[in-house]
């Protein structure tokens, strides 16, 4: 009989409570006591054995431990450290030095874009710088016509705003040649972009020989560059849960992709917004990436408070884990015993397991129920 088929509900049928029972007697000359046997009545949970002295029990120890607050987030970049490559130049993209993923370091060529804007930029330039030298030539005889008495102060005070007009013009095309990224002493109609900052490439878009900026239909932003020396965990904890955590409390991090490694964060923020749909806050942990946190990764965040809660300890001989479910078994009387579910914690020394929840401590357990199970397969 299988373990799943031994607490299924028999119903009306009554079965044999012993060998006994059965028209079978036990022969001393035989040397050994019979097998237990096992049957269930209308109760799944509930288990009755011919021999219950051959399952021996034991207390449930009292184990007082810091109460924590378990809750599941993933891995997020730091917006405050996730910067947009941009080409300020509209045109066409001729070529691209980096993709999707990879690393890069600041002042790295990302990509080169052939742009109008520039050959604009630099046609203004040329123009501006020309009005400029004219100006100056113009105040530069108009002072000295002044010197000789030749024309009157208001001509001079003319030829000079007109010469401080020309040299703003001149400055603000030089400057909009250094925004685009292009020397006015090397023009060129391509520009180059380069990282902003060191970090992972964590979204692109644009291709070669597409467009780059807004002009042409083009994305504004080419690529987006984040620094994941730190990164975000956000997590969601119940509004129930909310008075247990403050900022600045400290938060254990475990890995579902390296179940072995802990981390250590700090809470940043609370979100102030509850999501109306399943009552729960947005909570944001900081922490240092040592290089094996990805973007989306998920993790367990465990909270530590300062109250103290009393948890049952059991020998991990006495948890039988099923279906992602953990269960023991406890006396119910006249040979029986009940299949109690419970929610076990950590594993700790002496091959002893936590209980947080299902039985108090002083619950007597079947201390082996390796060998209850055993009994009920053979049936």
């Amino acid at each position: 009989m299988t373990n799943k088929s031994a607490f299924q509900t028999i119903g009306y049928f009554t079965l044999c409570l012993s060998l006994a029972a059965c028209g079978r007697k036990f022969d001393p000359a035989a040397g050994t006591p019979p097998a237990a046997q096992a049957i269930t009545a209308g109760d799944m949970s509930l288990v009755t054995v011919d021999r219950p002295d051959q399952f021996p029990l034991i207390s449930a120890d009292q184990l007082e431990a810091v109460a924590e607050l378990k809750v599941t987030g993933t891995v997020n970049p730091d917006i405050a450290r996730e910067v947009p490559v941009i080409s300020l130049a509209s045109g066409r993209v001729v070529d691209i030095r980096a993709r999707l993923d990879d690393n890069v370091k600041k002042g790295q060529l990302l990509l080169r874009v052939q742009s109008p804007d520039i050959t604009n930029a630099f046609d203004v330039y040329l123009k501006a710088s020309n009005d400029e030298l004219l100006a100056n030539k113009a105040y530069v005889r108009a002072k000295d016509l002044y010197d000789h008495g030749a024309i009157s102060l208001g001509m001079l005070e003319q030829a000079d705003d007109i010469e401080k007009d020309a040299r703003a013009d001149l400055v603000a095309a030089e400057g909009q040649l250094e925004t685009l990224g292009v020397s006015k002493d090397h023009p060129s109609n391509i520009v180059n972009v380069y990282a902003p900052i060191s970090g992972v490439i964590i979204a692109q878009n644009v291709t070669n020989a597409g467009a780059a900026g807004v002009t042409f239909s083009g994305s504004s932003t080419a690529f987006t560059v984040a620094d994941l020396s730190t990164v975000w965990i956000i997590c969601d904890v119940y509004e129930n849960d909310i008075p247990k955590i403050q900022l600045g409390q400290q938060a254990q991090i475990r890995l579902n992709a390296y179940p072995d490694r802990v981390l250590t964060g700090r809470i940043s923020d609370i979100g102030p917004i509850l999501d109306p749909n399943i009552r729960t806050a947005k909570v944001r942990i900081e922490l240092r990436n040592p290089g094996v946190l990805k973007l989306g990764m998920f993790v367990t965040a465990t909270f530590e408070s300062n109250a103290i809660e009393v948890h049952a300890l059991v020998p991990a001989t006495a948890v039988l884990h099923l279906h992602d479910r953990d269960w023991v078994f406890v006396p119910a009387g006249d040979g029986r015993f009940r299949r109690v579910e419970v929610h076990s914690g950590n594993m700790l020394l002496g091959n002893k397991q936590e209980i947080l929840s299902g039985i108090p401590p002083g619950q007597q357990v079947v201390s082996n129920v390796l060998q209850l199970e055993a009994t009920l397969e053979a049936q």
